[in-house]
């Protein structure tokens, strides 16, 4: 969690506040809570340093002779049970989490704003639907990579950052001379989102690309928010859809209103508002991705074979259309995410269980899906050359077949007692990088190649 150079002095009041901190995003956790946590903290590394260790070794000994959040969390919750109840809805520092609530919801209207403004010049999603498609995650990204820069307290490098690549991003996107329809155009503004998301994740953990840790809680906080965000999209639904129906009745149609001020407006809210919401449940019960992953794993599973006994039995292995190649990349990504979340919910000291075998199963049944896709891509582009989407299939399926078969590779060698569960957990976050700069590379590099 914290990291001491030879050039600089060991801090100990300063990561202690740190720690503290930490132990404070578990909801079930209070403030007078972690005074008892901080006291045995305290105690301990007083008592290793009488022992002589130094100050930073002392400090590292006793963070893990208090044990792991996680469990501490738990316990705590199972004896306050009602008062984690009240924490989920309130939050463990009343003040603390309407001062969030307060600085998200202001961030949402500017992203709602935002993406209204360029009607005021003249710009309409019916008339100019170019400029809407090319910064949709442009008006609402940014406003929750600022919500972050406030709240972990970045200062003026992590204002640098994230003002700085903003525009950068924009004005290369929306001065791009692309040709009407384009490809490439298509396929940037699908990457786009994905890698304007690791910028957010930078903001998230500050130092995510320096140590494996806070990789993985970009993970966890990725697989939360896009539950969250569905669940909030499904209830802004149904409200929407009731708020017509009623105006319905008294023959007014707001339907209009609806399509275009308060879905846009919402969606641009929401975007910062699940950020807050996962962050301000941290902790609070157990994290709902690493459920859900445990429930569609078997499910999953079972899919994918029988998919490609189907697929073996009629003969069709190499005769696989685009539609469904498409369709194909879009299940083992959603593969590739339950395993992804599979792992970092996972105790790493634990022995191999039934799940595990299961989770490598799927792996394995996703990584014959993938290898019967590259035979088709390879396949069409051999007949009709290359292009800006079958380029794009191609390297997204061998960075699937490389991620699929490290897993298959660790996951097998850990079942067997032969390696250590860390290995999978530094496998997958250092592979993180390698989406983002494949993403970079479809959203800038591909219009240049491929002429717009």
């Amino acid at each position: 969690m914290m990291s001491n150079s030879s050039n600089q002095p060991f801090e100990l009041e300063q990561n202690i506040a740190q720690w503290r901190e930490f132990v404070l995003r578990r909801a079930a956790i209070l403030e007078e809570d972690a005074d008892e946590l901080e006291s045995h903290l305290r105690d301990q590394i007083d008592a290793l340093l009488e022992r002589g260790l130094h100050v930073d070794e002392a400090f590292l000994v006793a963070t893990k002779r208090i044990g792991n959040l996680e469990a501490v969390s738990k316990e705590y919750a199972e004896v306050h049970a009602g008062r984690l109840w009240r924490n989920i809805v309130w939050g463990g520092d009343k003040q603390s989490w309407n001062t969030d609530f307060y600085l998200a919801l202001l961030l949402a209207c500017c992203a709602a704003v935002l993406f209204h403004l360029p009607k005021l010049f003249g710009f309409t999603p019916e008339t100019h639907e170019w400029v809407f498609a090319r910064n949709f995650m442009l008006f609402c990204l940014p406003m929750l990579g600022a919500y972050y820069v406030v709240k972990h307290q970045l200062g003026q490098r992590g204002w640098y950052w994230l003002i700085v690549a903003s525009l950068g991003i924009a004005t290369v996107i929306n001065l791009m001379p692309w040709q009407d329809p384009s490809a490439t155009q298509s396929l940037s503004l699908l990457h786009l989102p994905l890698f304007l998301w690791f910028l957010v994740g930078i903001l998230y953990t500050g130092n995510w690309w320096q140590t494996d840790g806070r990789r993985m809680d970009f993970v966890r906080y990725s697989g939360e928010y896009a539950i969250y965000f569905v669940l909030l999209a499904l209830g802004g639904a149904v409200l929407t859809a009731l708020t017509i129906g009623m105006f319905s009745f008294i023959g007014m149609n707001i339907e209009w209103f609806a399509q275009q001020w308060l879905i846009p407006s919402g969606v641009m809210g929401a975007v910062i508002i699940v950020g807050w919401l996962v962050e301000a449940k941290q902790g609070a019960v157990e994290n709902m991705a690493p459920v859900l992953a445990r429930i569609f794993t078997p499910l999953f599973t079972l899919l994918l074979l029988t998919f490609l006994v189907i697929m073996l039995v009629s003969g069709r292995t190499f005769d696989v259309e685009r539609e469904l190649l498409i369709g194909l990349d879009a299940l083992l990504i959603v593969v590739l995410g339950l395993v992804l979340y599979a792992v970092s919910s996972r105790e790493s000291g634990k022995a191999p269980s039934l799940f595990d075998r299961l989770q490598w199963l799927l792996i394995v049944s996703a990584l014959l899906v993938d290898l019967l896709a590259l035979a088709a891509i390879a396949s069409r582009i051999a007949d009709m050359g290359f292009t800006a989407n079958r380029t794009a299939a191609l390297g997204e399926n061998l960075i699937l077949l490389v991620s699929l078969s490290g897993y298959a590779w660790l996951y097998w060698q850990f079942i067997r007692g032969q390696w250590s569960f860390a290995l999978l957990e530094q496998w997958q976050t250092r592979l993180i990088p390698v989406y983002a700069i494949w993403a970079a590379i479809v959203v800038f590099i591909f219009p240049l190649i491929f002429g717009f």
